[in-house]
C-alpha cells in the first residue's frame, strides 16, 4: 500500500470541496454519521458568521467505498470525498467583484504579489478557511480508523485574551469531558470560561473587531513507536506541527508544555520512567509517567503517554471596521475590503485542528503497520505489540534455527 496522504481542492464559494485521501487500507469501516457529525460540529460555535447559515455541510462519496451488507467500507483504491457549497457564486461578477484593497492579517496581498494580479478574488477564495471542511472530513475519516485500535482524538478549546481554562484533560473523565465541551457554545469543557468567552466575542462585536485563542488536542491510546528520529522529516512531532500550522489563521504550535519548558530546569521537564507490570496490557506496554510534560513525544516518537498539542489561532483578519490598507491598483491609501467573515472561529478551528491531528496520527500508525487491507494492519499491529511485551528478545533467526548470516558465513569457511 502507499503512504496515507490525502489533498483537497475546490474554493470557497465555487461549486464544492474535494478531498481526495490516497493509502487507506481496503475493509475499514466508514462512519458516515460520523464524518457528517464532525463537519456539523465544524460550523458550529460561538462567533461565527452568516455564512453557516447557508450550508449544511455533508460528505458524497465519489470513489474509493462500497456499500455491502448495510456497512459502508472502503475497498483500498484513492477516496474522493465531496462537499457542495450552496453559497456558489464564484462565476458571478457582480456576486463576488474583484478585490482590489486587501486585508493586513489575510492571504489577500501575498497571493496577488505571487500570481502577479491586482486582484486578490483568486487568492482568497482558495485561502478562505472554507477549504479546513474538507481536511475535517480527511481526518474524521482517519479517526475511524483509529478508533479500530482504541485510540482517540479530544480537541476542545483551551481559551482566549484572559478567559483561559485549566481544566485537566484525562482519558479516565474522557466521556464527562466530551458532554461538557458539547454543552459549550464555544466547545470549552468549563462553564464559567466559556462564559467569559462568549462575552469577550460578544464586546468583539460591538467593537466590530475580532479575537483567536488556543485551542488544544489530546490523543489518547497510541502505542509507543510511532513515527521516527531517523530522519527529520519522519519525526511526528514535526509532522503535527506542520499539519496544526497549515490550518488557516494558526501562528504557533506547542508540544505537551511546550514554550513553558524554557523556564523550567531538566529535572522539572522530563518525565521520570516508571514500570507497572498490572499495565502491560495497556498501549504503554506497562511503562508509565507521573507527568507528561513531553506530550507523549520523545525523539519525534510517540512514548505511550497521550499526545498533547496546543495551537494559538491569531483574530481573524476580516474586521467589520476594516484596516488601513492600499488600493493595489492605484497605489492609494484605502480601507481594506469587507467579506462576509467571522468575529471568532476558535471553536471551529479547535475541531479542524482534533481531526488533522487525527490524520497525521493514523499516517503514522499505517507507516508502522500499514498493509492492503485491514486484516493484515491488525495482524501487524497485534505482532508488534506482543513482541514488545515481551522484550528483550532472542536475535532474530530463519525458520529451522539459523541466524542471519550463518549461511554466509559457512559458505566463506566452505
Amino acid at each position: 500500500m502507499g503512504h496515507l496522504t490525502y489533498h483537497t481542492a475546490g474554493e470557497s464559494h465555487g461549486p464544492a470541496l474535494i478531498t481526495l485521501v490516497s493509502g487507506m487500507p481496503a475493509g475499514l469501516e466508514i462512519d458516515l454519521d460520523f464524518i457528517n457529525g464532525e463537519l456539523e460540529r465544524r460550523q458550529g460555535g460561538y462567533g461565527r458568521g452568516a455564512r453557516q447559515k447557508i450550508e449544511h455541510d455533508e460528505v458524497t462519496f465519489l470513489s474509493g467505498v462500497r456499500r455491502s451488507g448495510g456497512v459502508l467500507h472502503t475497498i483500498g483504491s484513492p477516496i474522493a470525498m465531496q462537499i457542495p457549497n450552496k453559497d456558489n457564486r464564484l462565476d458571478d461578477p457582480e456576486k463576488t467583484p474583484p478585490v482590489h484593497r486587501p486585508r493586513p492579517g489575510h492571504a489577500d496581498f501575498a497571493g496577488a504579489m505571487k500570481w502577479l494580479t491586482t486582484d486578490c478574488r483568486e487568492t482568497l477564495e482558495r485561502a478562505s478557511a472554507r477549504e479546513t471542511a474538507a481536511r475535517t472530513a480527511a481526518g474524521a475519516m482517519a479517526r475511524c480508523l483509529l478508533r479500530e485500535f482504541d485510540m482517540e482524538s479530544f480537541g476542545f478549546v483551551r481559551g482566549l485574551l484572559d478567559a483561559v481554562t485549566d481544566v485537566a484533560i484525562d482519558e479516565e473523565c474522557l466521556h464527562d469531558l466530551i458532554a461538557k465541551r458539547e454543552a459549550s457554545e464555544v466547545y470549552c469543557p468549563d462553564e464559567k470560561v466559556s462564559e467569559r468567552i462568549i462575552a469577550h466575542i460578544r464586546q468583539a462585536k460591538v467593537d466590530k473587531d475580532t479575537v483567536g485563542g488556543l485551542a488544544e488536542v489530546h490523543v489518547f491510546g497510541c502505542p509507543p513507536g510511532l513515527g521516527s528520529c531517523a530522519n527529520w522529516d519522519q519525526r511526528l512531532d514535526a509532522r503535527l506541527a506542520g499539519a496544526v500550522m497549515g490550518i488557516q489563521a494558526f501562528k504557533a504550535v506547542e508540544i505537551g508544555l511546550g514554550k513553558d519548558s524554557a523556564f523550567r530546569t531538566g529535572s522539572a521537564v522530563h518525565d521520570a520512567l516508571e514500570f507497572d507490570a498490572s499495565r502491560t496490557d495497556e498501549p504503554g506496554l506497562g511503562f508509565i509517567r507521573p507527568s507528561n510534560n513531553a506530550g507523549g513525544l520523545e525523539g519525534g516518537m510517540t512514548n505511550g503517554m497521550p499526545i498533547v498539542v496546543r495551537g494559538t489561532m491569531k483574530p481573524i483578519s476580516t474586521l467589520l471596521r476594516g484596516m488601513p490598507s492600499v488600493d493595489l491598483n492605484t497605489k492609494k491609501p484605502e480601507h481594506s475590503a469587507y467579506e462576509r467573515s467571522d468575529v471568532c472561529a476558535l471553536p471551529a478551528a479547535s475541531v479542524v485542528m482534533e481531526n488533522v491531528v487525527a490524520f497525521e496520527v493514523a499516517r503514522a500508525f499505517l507507516e508502522k503497520f500499514g498493509g492492503d487491507s485491514m486484516h493484515e494492519v491488525q495482524a501487524s499491529y497485534e505482532s508488534y505489540m506482543d513482541m514488545a511485551r515481551r522484550l528483550p528478545l532472542e536475535p532474530w533467526s530463519r525458520p529451522g534455527g539459523e541466524r542471519a548470516g550463518d549461511e554466509s558465513e559457512s559458505q566463506s569457511e566452505a
